[in-house]
């Protein structure tokens, strides 16, 4: 998007530019191309005319406009808006950018009142509140996405809190947990999420409009109606931090970044989940592709482009890093390039979310593959070393002890459950024969049964705690 100090149009446009009077040659045809951004922002339409409504009140409240003029110019946005939305506005790439566009609509349908608009007002405040305005409602709409997708996973927990599993560190059988305390983990980052979201809402909802170019405005506009009328909760301090501030999408990027590695993580799991190595879950078809060559495969797609799709968005972070970061203040034309990475971002979050959500609320679990996963892979050997130290053995003693069980175990190739009693004396005195009923699946998971723990009761009340905050 241009600002108020931008070169002016080719000759060969069908349209005047709308600031150029300081000039005497027009701008060379590539330059108008390449400067053009109608493209992209025209997305920006309804916030645009919404700002400029308001804009138009404030200035019939300060005396600047009449009543009439205003009411002409509210008529028109809206007749454009009515335009925009049934397919019949014609965007002029040569008038630049969305703001343009419609005003010059405008001032064709209501003449002078239209040139009267754009009075106390600068493009710098206009796109920045257009920005906000759209990326607030994208806010909200990715919050509902992850209220959706955080119902689901607590959905699928409330029916798994005795599906015991796996839990794993550096991907190896570490001890069992349920498979609800997993989903139930990935419930935790999505709270996170949101809440990272709605407190960078806050950030994003305040108003630049009425700092103008970079200084203010001359005219006596009321800042904080205007900012009252369009929702936003306050009026920035500083008119050129308001008109040059990218901070608002740069931290909507991180949340999202954040979120979309979240994502990514779950898919990652989910691509392990579903080879016939682990078969723990199973994908609907609706979300899964076969092979152009090899007929029995179902590849899991969905997870590994919502995976893929993960680096797209820290990209997009990147991006609007580094074009913030050389630039002095106020608004320098860098800033156009600001739209691309933040509505790509917001886009791709949305989608994933929604793709996500489908994955959860439709895939099929086997807890049968699960428990004999858990059960192959000495996962109860902490709660064995944790019954030698209730017997009085140094935990480092107990945890010696238990590692030679491992072995012989694996020597064998047999459970910790399978050694026999003698050998397991021959190990350490101070295990008795009531040492097998540490060594269950059901019963290491049942002892973990504090706030946070994998419990099947303790899973219950954290399900239940969820529900409430939801």
């Amino acid at each position: 998007m241009a600002n108020d100090g931008d070169t002016g149009n080719s000759e060969e446009n069908a349209k005047p530019s709308m600031w150029g009077g300081r000039f005497s040659a027009p701008t060379d045809e590539f330059v108008a191309r390449f400067t053009a951004s109608v493209d992209v922002d025209r997305r920006l339409y309804l916030y645009d005319i919404r700002g400029s409504i308001a804009h138009a009140n404030a200035l019939a409240a300060a005396g600047v406009l009449s009543p009439a003029d205003r009411d002409a110019i509210v008529d028109g946005l809206c007749t454009i808006r009515t335009a925009i939305e049934g397919g019949e506005f014609v965007w002029d790439p040569a008038l630049e950018d969305v703001h343009m566009n419609i005003e010059a609509r405008l001032t064709e349908l209501v003449g002078d009142a239209g040139k009267r608009l754009h009075t106390g007002r600068s493009r710098n405040d206009q796109v920045a509140t257009d920005v906000r305005l759209w990326l607030r409602d994208r806010i909200d709409e990715i919050d509902g996405r992850l209220t959706d997708l955080m119902r689901c996973l607590v959905d699928l927990a409330s029916r798994h809190t005795e599906t015991v599993m796996a839990g794993l560190t550096h991907l190896q059988t570490a001890q069992p947990v349920t498979f609800a305390h997993h989903l139930m983990a990935w419930y935790e980052m999505a709270s996170r999420d949101r809440e990272r979201l709605r407190d960078c809402r806050g950030r994003v909802n305040v108003s630049p409009l009425g700092s103008a170019a970079l200084a203010g405005t001359t005219f006596p506009i009321d800042r904080a109606a205007s900012a009252s009328e369009l929702g936003f909760d306050a009026v920035s301090a500083n008119s050129l931090d308001a008109v040059s501030d990218r901070d608002f999408a740069i931290e909507f990027c991180a949340v999202a970044s954040l979120a979309a590695v979240h994502l990514s993580r779950w898919c990652e799991e989910l691509v392990l989940w579903t080879s016939p190595q682990w078969a723990f879950v199973t994908l609907p078809d609706a979300y899964c592709t076969g092979s152009s060559i090899m007929p029995q495969k179902k590849n899991p797609d969905v997870p590994e482009l919502i995976r893929g799709k993960s680096g797209r968005v820290i990209g997009n972070l990147n991006a609007l890093l580094v074009l913030m970061k050389g630039q002095p203040l106020a608004y320098n034309r860098d800033n156009q390039e600001d739209k691309s990475p933040l509505f790509d971002t917001a886009d791709t979050l949305c989608d994933c979310l929604d793709a996500m959500t489908g994955i959860v609320s439709a895939m099929v679990p086997d807890p049968v593959a699960m428990r004999a996963a858990a059960d192959a892979g000495f996962a109860v050997a902490t709660d064995l070393a944790d019954y030698l130290v209730r017997r009085g053995v140094p935990f480092r003693d107990a945890h010696e002890i238990v590692g030679k069980a491992v072995a012989l175990a694996a020597e064998r190739g047999i459970a910790l459950d399978a050694i026999p009693y003698e050998d397991y004396r021959t190990l350490s005195a101070a295990i008795g024969d009531d040492v097998y009923e540490v060594l269950t699946l059901d019963g290491a998971v049942a002892a973990r049964d504090h706030a946070g723990g994998t419990a099947p009761t303790a899973v219950r009340d954290a399900i239940e705690a969820a529900r409430r905050r939801l």
